[in-house]
């Protein structure tokens, strides 16, 4: 997904459910780490974090763009859209719109996952591990590395 598609996906998220246009820019960021998307005050713009989509996918990402959408139309529309706003509460639950995103593992400190061959239990690690010195913990079975984030 580039950068245009996702404004055309703004900008219908917008209509469909908030049933007035998003007339600014959204645009993804690779610098964000810990949120999935944030809303720019100063000029109303929206950023999403691209790891979102790669790692949980498209629907994951129209949540956050629901989310970001929001506080876009209550802050335009001179309403409360912080978080703790009742404002806020009450648009979102109209929408749909979830007040957390996934976490990212890699943002959780988890580099490697293993899987078992034999069971398929998987193991979350920060570290690397000699997957000949170490067996599954269900099993015994032999592990494998499966992901590095």
């Amino acid at each position: 997904m580039q950068n245009s598609d996702l404004q055309q996906l703004v900008e219908r998220i917008s209509i469909e459910y908030f049933d007035k246009p998003f007339e600014h820019l959204a645009t993804f960021n690779n610098r964000l780490r810990t949120t999935g998307g944030r809303y720019l005050l100063d000029s109303h713009n929206i950023e999403i974090n691209p790891k979102q989509y790669i790692t949980f996918g498209e629907n994951a990402v129209v949540d956050i763009i629901k989310h970001e959408l929001v506080h876009y139309h209550l802050h335009l529309a001179g309403k409360g859209y912080k978080h703790r706003d009742k404002d806020f509460k009450n648009l979102s639950e109209k929408v749909g719109a979830p007040r957390f995103c996934e976490m990212i593992p890699s943002v959780k400190g988890y580099k490697y996952t293993y899987a078992c061959k034999k069971c398929g239990q998987t193991y979350l690690r920060k570290r690397k591990v000699n997957t000949g010195k170490y067996k599954c913990s269900k099993c015994l079975g032999e592990i494998s590395i499966t992901k590095v984030w």
